[in-house]
């Protein structure tokens, strides 16, 4: 089996004196959590050509190891997944994720360093405290070294992520923005506020979701309205429609999957199509991958719709094949949710708006400038790189792209 990951991550500032980590920016979750000096199970490299960092409790003089006796722990919402140590003196936690993997440790507050403009365009050095985890195991594709970082950058709906710790502390908006870059390069830019382009187009939030959810009304293939029940894509509490970042590909409920893959590879070129079903993926061998396959469309609640080209929808495998190159459907099999990884959602603008209750998008080149809204307020806003692609050269985060194939005999 191949299994092809690439993901997107920054560069974060931690601790005193400012110790520089890799973590991947996840809005799927929101925990913000960094390996320990003292992780057995925590990778020492990386296939991504990155040296990766350690974060050490006793190097930084602004640390504070959380007890379970702080009301930062007790206040903390991620359910059974905080736990205390036998001894009361760590605030611990277990974290566990779509793909298996897991990690697990305890909760520190330290300094988070980051460089800000007012709505005056004052430039300083800023920093903050922030509460994140220190994770002493890792299992899974954590734990490998193929696909290491230092960590995750959460930036999920709830208030322990990072966005909500900034906005509680009147630093930062409660809105943000990405644009990740697709193709082999990778890159973006990531904002702590909100992007503006003609033609964004905007769906609202589910408000009582506790993910970045929205309401898929359906789905239309080629101009056919694709034939699944609504009810399938309605919200509730055993279902939801998640924009995720920390997920590679995107995945359909098994209703909607299996009409999906038919109406995609039935084509009128049949006879030019060997379509292999392996394990968690769709392969399809295709020379003319953009004249032979159909535009999707997903519509959302609020009129809005994202059109996906096939090139949006499908992957180029490194992998060869004596009657052509291999593509491979981005889409898997799920329960429960539909989740749009980062697939779908590179090379456009996404904007988070908490504020108005909403996301908006609109396709975008990603390595162009971006254009950001200054409110009138005290705001800051944060830029965690020295340079960037906004107009302004302030305000943007950059982002990198790491890609690898991974091998596995099944």
């Amino acid at each position: 089996m191949i299994k092809h990951i690439w993901i997107y991550f920054t560069k974060v500032k931690l601790g005193t004196p400012p110790k520089e980590f890799n973590l991947q920016i996840d809005t799927g979750s929101e925990l913000t959590w960094v390996s320990s000096k003292s992780c057995p199970s925590c990778p020492r490299s990386s296939r991504f050509g990155i040296e990766l960092s350690h974060y050490d409790v006793a190097a930084s003089s602004t640390s504070k190891v959380i007890p379970c006796s702080d009301k930062s722990c007790t206040a903390i919402t991620l359910g059974d997944a905080t736990r205390c140590s036998i001894d009361g003196q760590y605030c611990g936690y277990v974290m566990k994720y779509l793909d298996e993997s897991a990690t697990s440790g305890f909760y520190v507050a330290d300094t988070f360093h980051f460089e800000s403009v007012s709505s005056n365009s004052t430039t300083l050095n800023a920093s903050a405290g922030i509460l994140f985890g220190v994770s002493t195991y890792r299992s899974g594709m954590l734990a490998e070294t193929e696909t290491a970082v230092d960590g995750i950058f959460g930036f999920g709906k709830q208030k322990l992520s990072v966005l909500s710790q900034l906005y509680y502390k009147g630093i930062t908006p409660r809105v943000f923005s990405h644009c990740l870059k697709g193709g082999g390069t990778g890159g973006g830019v990531f904002v702590l506020g909100e992007v503006l382009a003609p033609g964004m187009v905007y769906t609202p939030l589910v408000p009582w979701q506790p993910h970045y959810s929205v309401h898929l009304e359906n789905i239309v293939i080629n101009g056919k309205l694709l034939p699944v029940d609504p009810k399938t894509f309605t919200p509730s509490a055993d279902y939801a429609t998640v924009l995720d970042t920390g997920t590679t590909f995107s995945y359909f409920v098994s209703e909607a999957y299996d009409l999906f893959v038919g109406a995609v590879s039935n084509n009128p070129f049949p006879i030019l199509r060997t379509l292999v079903l392996l394990l968690y993926f769709s392969y399809v061998h295709w020379t003319f991958i953009c004249r032979l396959f159909p535009l999707v469309s997903l519509n959302f609640a609020g009129g809005a719709s994202l059109s996906l080209k096939p090139e949006e929808y499908l992957f180029l495998s490194n992998v060869m094949q004596q009657d052509g190159t291999t593509w491979c459907i981005g889409f898997q099999k799920a329960q429960g949710q539909t989740i749009l990884g980062d697939l779908v959602l590179k090379d456009k603008i996404f904007v988070y708006d908490l504020v108005r209750q909403r996301i908006g998008w609109v396709k975008y080149d990603c390595s162009s400038s971006v254009n950001i809204s200054v409110p009138n307020d005290d705001f800051f806003y944060l830029k965690q790189s020295s340079s960037g692609s906004s107009s302004r050269g302030l305000l943007v985060q950059l982002l990198t792209v790491a890609i690898v194939t991974l091998f596995f005999s099944v």
